[in-house]
């Protein structure tokens, strides 16, 4: 059974405090002799003996063994158009959990869901400590990044001569009929969909992933599990 993991600053020196140290303390009741990982988020990770808890939130291990991942490649960038409450978490969770290095929140033409004023920071915020804990979940050393949220028209300046690709039901090419890059892009609409005219604007390539229609929700982690065995991600 694979290790728990929480999150630390490097360099990782067995000794985790503040919430994640509280998490692993008080709720997760780790003691003394049980191992966990501790990771940095940007793929450096630690197994640690734990040897002492004191308070609510302090543990201190021995370190038995250290690393660095290498980052998966191809790497690819979640571009997801801003979906309504709870689909939203749902949607960073998933393609957390399936391996989104990045994920950029869009703002589309048909994006119900607007981020204004102080909503743009506490979204981002509220995205980020989802991924976070997805990644933790889902035992990974890289925590996806997210970005501010961006326009049609400052996203077709993003990925302007790179590979992006976004999923459209009504595509003729399938994602394994395309060579893919070192570097994606992978772009998930609305729940309405993307019109002609932003698909034009964006310069994209449409892709499918089969003949079912998914929802927004789950798009990118099905986009990503496929592009995860068409590669060496997987």
């Amino acid at each position: 059974m694979s290790l728990p993991h929480f999150i630390t600053e490097a360099p990782l020196t067995g000794q985790l405090a503040g919430a994640e140290g509280r998490h692993a303390v008080t709720v997760k009741r780790i003691a003394p002799g049980e191992e966990i990982m501790l990771i940095d988020g940007r793929g450096t990770w630690a197994r640690v003996r734990v040897t002492d808890t004191s308070g609510k939130e302090l543990l201190k291990g021995e370190v038995l063994e250290q690393g660095v991942d290498e980052a998966p490649t191809p790497r690819v960038t979640v571009v997801q158009a801003i979906p309504k409450s709870e689909r939203a978490e749902l949607a960073v969770d998933l393609a957390t959990q399936t391996g989104a290095d990045a994920i950029i929140p869009w703002i589309s033409h048909r994006t119900i869901a607007r981020w204004t004023g102080p909503k743009v920071a506490k979204n981002v915020e509220k995205w980020q400590a989802t991924a976070r804990e997805a990644a933790k979940q889902s035992r990974r050393t890289f925590i996806p990044e997210v970005h501010d949220p961006v326009t049609s028209n400052q996203l077709k300046d993003i990925i302007a001569g790179k590979q992006a690709l976004v999923l459209h039901e009504d595509a003729e090419s399938s994602i394994r009929d395309i060579a893919l890059a070192n570097e994606i892009y992978l772009i998930v609409g609305p729940e309405g969909g993307i019109g002609t005219d932003e698909l034009e604007l964006l310069g994209a390539t449409p892709v499918k992933l089969g003949p079912e229609v998914l929802r927004t929700a789950t798009a990118a982690a099905v986009g990503l599990a496929a592009i995860g065995v068409l590669s060496s991600r997987w």
